[in-house]
Parts: C-alpha cells; structure tokens; sequence
C-alpha cells in the first residue's frame, strides 16, 4: 500500500476542525491566547492634543519669527490641564503627555527658549502644529486594532490595555491528553533496569503544548498491556486530543491502535510517506481526535511539529504558519528516497548574510540531543537527487 504523502495527511487531520468556544478572561491571563472576535478601540489615543515635549504651549502665529518675548500664564503638567486659554502674546509652561491647552497649537521645547521670570523669550521660530500630538492620533474611537486569531504578545496586550479593554475574548485553551506508553519507560529521577530508559517524550510533549497555546493533561505511563492501555485511554474523556506516544508500530507488543479500535476509534490513515515519522496514526474517538506518535524521541517531536501544532492552531481559531525560508546546504547529501525527510540541521548565517543550513550526520531518530541542538529542519521532498554544498534548499525553522 502506498505511503500517504504528508500534505494530504496534514489536510486529513485539520479536515472539520472547528475553533473552541470563546470565554473572555482579564488581560493579566491573556499572554499566549488567542483572540475570538475582533477587538476595537474604545477611545480615542490620545483623547486630546498633547504635547511631545516638555517646553511651552504657544500659538504659531506668535513665534513665526524669533526672538520673541511672551507672557507665562500658567502650567499643565501631565494628567493635569491648563484650564484657561491662551491668547496672543501668551505662553503656558507644558510637560510630554499633557493636554495642549485651549488657544495654542505648537510646542516650543525649552531647549529653545530662556526665562526670567514671567516671561519666556523664544529662540527659534515654529510652526502651527509642532510637537503636537492630535486627538486620536494613534489610534480613534472603535477602529479594529486586533483582529481575530491573533496570538497576544505583549505588545498586543499594552495595545488592548491602551484601548480601554481589561479583559478579552479568546478561545479556550484546547485540552490535549498525553499518553505515554511503553513496560521500559520509567519517570526522571528513578533508577531504571538494565531493560529500561527515562521516559522524556511525556514531559516534552506536554511543553510543546503548553508552548502551542493549550493545555496539557499527562496520562501518565501506561504499561504494554491492552488492559493498561485501555484505561489509559478512557482517562482521555472530554479532551480534545489525544496523543499517544509509541506503541503505534507493527510489533507484537505495540497495542495502542488495538486498544483505540476495541474503544470504538475511527482510524483514518496509518503511515505516511515522511521520516522521521512513518508510523504515524490518526483517528477520532467519538468528539476527540486522536494522533498515534511514534515513540523514538525525534520522530514525536517532528510528527508534533507537523501535524499536531497545524491542528491546535486550527482549534484555537490562529492560521497554522509554517516558517519556512531558503538557505543554502552547509555540505553534501545523498539521494533521497520515498519519503519526505526532515533532518535536523544548524542555521548560521555566512560572510555574506548568507543562511547557510548544515544537517547533523547522523539522524538517527532515538538522537534527542541533536534535535535540542539544532535550530531547523532541512525539509527534502521525496526522490530528492544528491545535493552538493552551497546548494539552495528549504528549511524550517524551530519555534518549539
């Protein structure tokens, strides 16, 4: 049977998806959310003319020339406004931030001037409109700032602040079961068996969701039996997804997929044409979508990154992006075969700013400090002929 090539595969696991539900939480909560409904300004920013500078608010019609002596009426600090009006001949002393007062319509920065007492002599000559901030200049009154699908950052959270919004409306966090499996995994800080090794996918897996913008819920190790395997399983009730890791393969002890179907999953495809990464299973299981990752560390990680980050960004209602861009190859490398590769590689950037893409020379997929040390995959189609160095390439970048 011929392998599923990995778009299609991808196309099959996000076919139907639907975004969660919104909920609205406080902006404190909000970093690594992502937006449910377009969010609009509430105010106008700034809500008056305000001065840029500190200096002295005057009108351009008095100092189109200089020297010129004026009048210190008053002063407007920031947060409070001069409540009177400037007329001619007139200046009132102003900080950054505060509200221009009424008559004048230019700031002239005190760098420019000299005082003796109530009068300011201005040095240099300005403009109707200098240093001075318009209503609304930043932003007015119900203009969308942030769209629908934006994942909050900081800087979308002081925008959404800046607009008057102490909470916001995104969708809730996907819930993501994880199910290790395997009798030789144990937990970090045991001491295995000479038949046994630290479980690590687990923990990573449940980062990479977490990183993803949902929300990890570990199963914990189940043992290969049907009966662990099972239990396991059903502990998964109500999430969203379910990810099993290992266990997904052809050998007398991997179970996993047995178990699913005795539960009554929908398998939908089971192995495509990608490496690392072959034997990867997807399924539904009733409202729960389910994706069987193969257990050696790089190919979940990898599986993880194509497939299961695509479909969280889908449920949280964000476009899945894949960033991608051109290098060229640090050094040579075989024909490839069937299936599209994705190999662990370091990115640098040459003399000549130049992205310059080396693979590791061994990609073997139990090899997880390489993938800790690598910031990009080479991506290589299937059939890819030989490639030489300096040749240009694809590769994906990591944001995991």
């Amino acid at each position: 049977m011929a392998l599923l090539p990995v778009e299609e595969a991808r196309a099959r696991i996000l076919d139907g998806v639907a975004p969660t539900n919104a909920e609205t939480v406080e902006l404190t909560a909000a970093p690594g959310r992502v937006l449910a409904e377009d969010v609009g300004s509430r105010i106008n920013q700034p809500p008056f003319p305000a001065s840029a500078m500190d200096g002295y608010a005057v009108r351009g019609e008095d100092v189109a020339s200089a020297p010129t002596d004026l009048t210190v009426i008053g002063e407007a600090p920031a947060g409070q406004a001069y409540d009177g009006t400037v007329g001619p001949g007139q200046a009132v002393r102003i900080f950054t931030g505060a509200p221009v007062p009424d008559g004048a319509d230019a700031i002239v920065i005190q760098e420019n001037t000299s005082i003796d007492g109530a009068t300011v002599t201005v040095l240099e000559a300005a403009k109707p409109g200098q240093f001075v901030r318009p209503l609304g200049l930043d932003f007015k009154h119900g203009e969308v700032l942030l769209k629908a699908g934006t994942r909050l950052g900081s800087r979308e959270i002081a925008l959404a602040a800046a607009m008057n919004h102490p909470a916001l409306p995104v969708r809730r966090r996907p819930r993501v079961a994880i199910l290790a499996t395997g009798d030789e995994l144990i937990a970090p800080g045991g001491t295995p068996r000479p038949d046994q090794i630290i479980s690590s996918n687990n923990l990573g897996m449940a980062a990479f969701v977490t990183q993803a913008g949902a929300e990890p819920v570990d199963l914990g190790i189940a043992a290969d039996t049907t009966d662990a395997l099972t239990r396991g399983i059903e502990r998964a009730a109500g999430a969203d997804v379910l990810v099993t890791l290992g266990g997904a393969s052809v050998g007398d002890h991997d179970l996993v997929q047995h178990a699913l179907d005795a539960l009554g999953m929908t398998l939908d495809f089971w192995k495509i044409a990608m490496r690392p990464g072959k034997p990867l299973m997807f399924g539904t299981l009733g409202d729960t979508r389910v994706l069987g990752l193969p257990g050696n560390p790089v190919s979940t990680f990898v599986c993880a990154r194509i497939f299961l980050r695509p479909l969280l960004d889908t449920l949280l209602g964000a476009t899945p992006k894949e960033p991608t861009e051109r290098a060229v190859l640090g050094a040579d490398m075989a024909e490839n075969d069937e299936r599209q590769d994705y190999m662990r590689a370091t990115m640098r950037r040459g003399d000549d700013g130049s992205v310059i893409a080396t693979p590791y020379r061994k990609q073997d997929s139990s090899m997880l400090r390489t993938l800790a040390e690598a910031n990009c995959f080479i991506i290589r189609p299937p059939f890819d002929r030989a490639r030489r160095e300096g040749e240009p390439i694809n590769i994906l970048l990591f944001d995991f």
